[in-house]
């Protein structure tokens, strides 16, 4: 974009209390399985609730000033189950069980065969998001690495075959999305930083194989997870360096609430890097000059051209309110930025 310092959500907004109960998912760990339960709204009026829901996130983010826009996964109980429960070989009805990335033991999907793309899982999604805004657009899918980690394998003989498996399905998907005219789509990858030695031995290749062949600006999501959920941060990152063998154009890193130090930045030459630049771990709302600053502290590891700035993660557990004055605060603070760094 022409822009510096563009604005983006990292996927997820602040769903609507009316459509979901906001008790009931702070109260658990993200669902890997369905989890109808949160719905507030009848089977038979859902849909129509979620696009509703879907329209007030693109209208607060225009209201904001953001410069890509998202669909705020308003249709979504997580991030990742309703692209992972959509596919062919996977048990639903019959979960399994595997340890979440704080050590939880979580319901999830079971393998129980081949994992294939039955057919495309958002393309309504994006045509509603095209249909109801006119600036640039971003998908987001889970990550091939990531769904592998959320999974029980009883089909496969290594977790490999099986992330290279949804790597496959990832990519059909993402394909039909650029196709049916989406901006960016942003694959999100946060069990690479949880299970690091496991994402060296085959994340990487099974990430590689999800963008083959893709024509399209891409993204890559890497957290420390939901502040919600995981409250305390390390002073790094142990799994990023590796993304610079990884063909996306960029990498979304979160740096507000753990107070990065950005020069690990500097390993990811060539990248566009999406800067977390909201603390998504308390509701108080930024200043402009706190997101200005915390763009400016980027600036010696990353050229200011290949610089977004977003929030650390999703919004989805913050109240309404205050997800759209943080979103308002990073738009002021990335015109702050702006202005001082352009000539």
């Amino acid at each position: 974009m022409s822009t510096l310092f563009p604005t983006s959500l990292v996927g997820s907004y602040a769903q609507p209390d009316w459509l979901i109960d906001r008790g009931k998912l702070a109260g658990r760990f993200p669902p890997r399985v369905r989890a109808l339960e949160l719905w507030r709204v009848a089977p038979e009026w859902l849909e129509e609730a979620q696009d509703d829901a879907t329209i007030l996130a693109i209208r607060d983010q225009e209201r904001a000033g953001l410069d890509i826009i998202t669909d705020g996964e308003a249709r979504r109980e997580s991030y990742s189950n309703r692209f992972a429960t959509a596919l062919e070989g996977v048990d639903i009805e019959n979960p399994g069980t595997a340890l979440d990335r704080s050590g939880h033991p979580n319901p999830v999907p079971r393998v129980v065969g081949k994992v294939r793309r039955k057919h495309p899982v958002q393309l309504r999604d994006l045509a509603f998001l095209l249909a109801n805004t006119d600036r640039p657009v971003k998908m987001t899918v889970p990550g091939p690495f990531t769904m592998s980690q959320q999974a029980q394998n009883d089909a496969y003989a290594t977790e490999e075959e099986l992330a290279l498996d949804y790597a496959a399905a990832v990519n059909e998907e993402i394909r039909d999305l650029f196709v049916a005219g989406a901006s960016v789509v942003q694959i999100d990858e946060p069990y690479m930083q949880a299970r690091p030695e496991k994402a060296r031995q085959y994340g990487v290749a099974a990430l590689t194989r999800a963008l083959d062949g893709v024509a399209g600006t891409t993204a890559v999501h890497i957290c420390f997870g939901y502040a919600a959920i995981i409250h305390e941060r390390p002073s790094g990152y142990s799994f990023l360096p590796e993304l610079a063998a990884v063909p996306a154009h960029q990498v979304s890193i979160e740096t507000a609430q753990s107070n990065l130090d950005t020069s690990v930045l500097a390993s990811l030459p060539g990248k566009t890097i999406i800067l977390g630049v909201l603390d998504l771990s308390t509701h108080e709302v930024e200043s402009a000059e706190t997101v200005a600053g915390r763009i400016e502290r980027a600036l010696p590891n990353v050229p200011a051209d290949r610089i977004i700035a977003a929030p650390d993660c999703g919004m989805k557990y913050l109240p309404r309110d205050v997800a759209f004055g943080k979103m308002s605060a990073m738009v002021a603070g990335a015109a702050l930025a702006r202005e001082r760094v352009s000539p």
